[in-house]
């Protein structure tokens, strides 16, 4: 590369002043100092990025997996009361006198309710201010703060478990013989709405072929 650009600047075929010659070479090591520069630079840039990605990554897997757990703990929870509920409800009706042959479905709104025993901590500051005319005024400001309560169980402790609420019930459906007669019809749903504590309205009875 040098040669040909000594040709360039040669004249009558005569040589290149030699100052000229070692400005082109000058010239050319700075451009060839500059590209292996920019190459090593850029490629240490590459390194430092690449490992700051793969945190994140990391961390955000565990959160996706532990709420879909979480929801399918839910959904298993219900599925089983749901299926209590409707094995018990079938028992029972199926001892009604006229009638036979009940199925039943029993759609809950959610699973049980467990409910916590909590202490109610109450603080009052007052406070004192003097205005200009030399006159006072007192401010009073409450705050009111829960905790729940915590016993020892074993080595570690534990919410205090006061009661468990019953789910409430979306609907029941009952499919049944003798369910076309209005008075047993009438019982069917009177027996639902009081097991269960759910409105009539939406209690569905039909009878069964």
């Amino acid at each position: 590369m040098i040669e040909k650009l000594k040709k360039l600047f040669q004249k009558d075929g005569k040589k290149p002043p030699k100052k000229i010659s070692y400005m082109i070479i000058l010239a050319l090591v700075s451009v060839m100092l500059i590209i292996i520069g920019n190459i090593f630079s850029s490629s240490s840039e590459t390194d430092l990025e690449e490992p700051i990605q793969q945190p994140i990554e990391q961390n955000s897997e565990p959160d996706v997996k532990e709420t879909a757990s979480s929801k399918e703990t839910t959904t298993s929870n219900m599925e089983e009361l749901e299926s209590i509920y409707t094995k018990d409800l079938q028992s029972l009706l199926n001892k009604i006198q006229g009638v036979s042959e009940a199925e039943v479905m029993v759609n809950l709104e959610s699973t049980s309710i467990k409910v916590y025993e909590k202490n109610l901590i109450k603080g009052q500051q007052t406070t004192e201010e003097t205005d200009t005319n030399g006159g006072t005024r007192e401010t009073e400001d409450g705050t009111e703060e829960t905790q729940t309560v915590l016993v020892r169980q074993g080595e570690r402790e534990v919410p205090l478990l006061i009661q468990t609420k019953k789910p409430e019930v979306r609907g029941v459906f009952v499919v049944a013989k003798g369910a076309d007669h209005a008075t047993v019809k009438k019982w069917i749903i009177e027996a639902v709405s009081r097991v269960l504590d759910v409105p009539t309205h939406r209690v569905s009875v039909m009878p069964k072929n």
